[in-house]
């Protein structure tokens, strides 16, 4: 503002140019979501090489060479599908598990969210990290493969650390060997959504959820804390 508190020529020219600067980049914003809302579903069913500008561009309300600015390339696509994948998993898994008690309940909450999560299709594919990792067990290291590394080993700590304090509550043995604990639950988990979709196995959840339960009780878990979903 100029001495007298009136504003210059040039600040009002600043000021009239932000709500059209904010504008554009909230239009932007929800243009990357769509896109990638959409990209997220065809790479749980496709893989993520089967993500294309030209593909997205007719499902999605924004044109190829919209998509390629909002992205730059392929490969910046697939990792921020990546990226939006593990937002997606964090609201269909991590999150509704975290209401209640902690300790063990929380870890058979998190196994009965990923079979919800799972069996509702939340990704059309269903797992879009199992998806994602079959794609690209055998690749060399790189951007798109080291997203998906980082999304599996970050899962797996985030159940190690659910066992941890499981332990430490004493609702699971000191001896548990938390890494083989959480293999067993991958394993299971991973079975279960392989199951579901390629073998059209109606019981693979149940089956994934007896699993998980047999193991957890050999480490020394209570059987009142793993409530099967509806029981009181």
């Amino acid at each position: 503002m100029t001495p007298g508190g009136a504003m210059s020529q040039e600040q009002v020219a600043v000021t009239a140019a932000e709500p059209a600067t904010d504008g554009r980049r909230a239009r932007g914003d929800r243009s990357r979501r769509a896109v990638l809302d959409r990209a997220v579903q065809v790479a749980s069913v496709q893989g993520l090489d089967g993500l294309t500008f030209g593909s997205l561009a007719q499902a999605a309300p924004v044109n190829k060479s919209g998509i390629a600015g909002l992205f730059g390339s392929k490969e910046g696509l697939q990792v921020a599908a990546v990226a939006r994948a593990r937002e997606v998993f964090r609201q269909a898994v991590v999150l509704p598990a975290r209401d209640g008690d902690p300790g063990l309940p929380m870890l058979w909450r998190t196994v009965l969210a990923w079979c919800a999560y799972s069996a509702d299709r939340v990704f059309e594919g269903g797992c879009f990290f199992r998806t994602a990792g079959a794609e690209l067990d055998a690749r060399a290291p790189g951007p798109v493969r080291d997203a998906v590394v980082t999304a599996l080993r970050d899962w797996d700590a985030y159940l190690a650390r659910l066992v941890r304090d499981a332990v430490a509550r004493g609702e699971l043995g000191d001896g548990t060997d938390v890494d083989q604990l959480v293999f067993v639950i991958d394993g299971a988990l991973d079975r279960a959504d392989l199951a579901s979709l390629l073998l059209d196995d109606a019981a693979a959840y149940d089956r994934a959820r007896a699993a998980v339960r047999a193991v957890l009780l050999a480490a020394g878990a209570s059987q009142g804390l793993l409530r099967e979903p509806g029981a009181s």
